[in-house]
């Protein structure tokens, strides 16, 4: 850190204040002024660190007031299946993962309807949440069918996610999906770090392979950290 720009010295105090979650959103931070003074730089330094935040979305300047932490949402696109961890660290953060289950079931009733095998039929269960700066975004919980993607199971989702897994083993041809804000039950909450009957956004989602259905899954996303976007030409 010593050696970076002194600009990007203040910014990444900033940005870590704000990823820390220790200057949570709303949070009026450090004028210019104060900021020169407490690194020992010009106002136009510091004003420089404070503009990229804000160009970012992490900090919003209102005149007169000041300048505050921003609710900013990580994001994904709606309408591509990225990997979580890729777009974690494409934003410039730090992606972890932690993984509760992972183990063979037996499908019931909706699960073997939505991955098209017979009832009671067995296949792959993971559950795994995954963190952006140690914050948690998303739960995934994602049912395989061991026919395609046989290895699946002893697979280490601590070193790779089951996106890239199987993006691997199955190229993707096609997706389902659909998205909805639900009140999660308590234990998703406590896995998401969410308090109690705050609202989520669950995507529900399957993935092809040529015609094989591959897999069914359910992202749950915190409201408050998280939004899907779509864009579309219209030609």
């Amino acid at each position: 850190m010593a050696s970076a720009p002194r600009y990007q010295q203040i910014k990444e105090y900033l940005d870590q204040k704000i990823q820390s979650r220790e200057w949570p959103p709303g949070y009026k931070i450090p004028t210019e002024i104060e900021l020169s003074e407490q690194f020992e730089v010009s106002r136009m330094t510091a004003n420089k660190a404070i503009k990229e935040l804000v160009n970012e979305g992490f900090l919003e300047r209102t005149p007169r007031l000041g300048t505050f932490v921003c609710n900013k949402k990580a994001e994904s696109p709606l309408m591509e299946i990225r990997n979580i961890a890729t777009e974690v660290t494409s934003r410039g953060h730090q992606y972890s993962s932690k993984v509760i289950t992972q183990q063979q079931v037996k499908a019931r009733d909706e699960i073997a309807l939505r991955l098209g095998v017979r009832h009671d039929t067995t296949v792959y269960f993971t559950q795994i949440v995954h963190y952006e700066n140690k914050v948690p975004i998303q739960l995934e919980e994602r049912w395989v069918n061991p026919h395609f993607a046989p290895d699946y199971i002893q697979q280490d989702f601590t070193t790779q996610t089951p996106n890239e897994y199987l993006m691997q083993t199955c190229p993707l041809s096609d997706i389902e999906h659909t998205v909805e804000a639900i009140l999660p039950p308590s234990h998703i909450s406590e896995l998401l770090e969410m308090e109690i009957e705050s609202p989520c956004l669950l995507l529900n989602r399957r993935t092809w392979s040529n015609t094989n259905l591959i897999s069914t899954a359910l992202l749950y996303h915190p409201g408050d950290k998280y939004k899907l976007s779509s864009r579309t030409r219209v030609i």
